[in-house]
């Protein structure tokens, strides 16, 4: 399995300069990372959204460090050598690379998973698949357990302490007796990490950095 590129923060958009006449060009790209708010460059800001653009082929694990080279120099907009830039980028916590079945304690002790769409729910149809969507239009259909770390893992530490928490509630409920799936906190965020950049690409989530 390739590793992964996934973008960290959410977006604030583009802030202008207080000048007459208005500057079209924005003086820097602002994205909130944490407690603080980092500025980017048009080339970085370039780079980071084009890590966002395919859901697609985020649902396929296909966007990794070189695809996203070849994504931004087939658009033609960008730095006309983004290698150093995504460097940068992952440097600052900006970007984060996961193999989906490697090991995931390290980078997932460094994210958290904050939901940002609407939960709508499973159907009478489909009762195991949740979904997750904007304006009641469904984007994402998931399991339970991807469900539950997209709604409250937040809430924890880190998403690596979410798996941990995830486990350990695992067991309480089947020593109390419930026919629930005994399992692992590697395990868990190993069924997160095949879905997560298509939650970050969809819109339906954001990672931010743990600090």
């Amino acid at each position: 399995m390739p590793t992964v590129i996934v973008p960290v923060g959410l977006n604030l958009g583009p802030s202008y300069r207080y000048v007459t006449p208005p500057d079209p060009n924005p003086e820097f790209w602002e994205v909130r990372l944490g407690n603080d708010s980092e500025e980017l460059t048009d080339d970085e800001f370039q780079v980071w959204g084009r890590a966002f653009l395919d859901p697609e082929r985020h649902a396929r694990l296909e966007i990794t460090r070189e695809t996203l080279q070849r994504d931004l120099l087939a658009a033609g907009a960008g730095p006309t050598n983004p290698g150093p830039v995504i460097d940068q980028l992952l440097d600052r916590g900006l970007l984060i690379e996961f193999d989906p079945n490697g090991e995931l304690e390290k980078p997932f002790r460094r994210i958290k998973l904050h939901p940002l769409a609407e939960g709508m729910g499973n159907t009478p149809e489909e009762p195991d698949r949740r979904h997750i969507g904007h304006n009641g239009q469904a984007h994402v259909k998931v399991n339970s357990t991807i469900y539950g770390m997209w709604a409250y893992s937040s809430s924890i530490g880190s998403l690596w302490d979410a798996c941990i928490d995830f486990e350990a509630g695992s067991k309480e409920q089947r020593a109390a007796g419930e026919a629930i799936a005994e399992t692992t906190a590697a395990e868990v965020a190993g069924e997160t990490a095949g879905i997560l950049p298509m939650l970050i690409a969809s819109g339906c989530a954001f990672l931010d950095q743990v600090r």
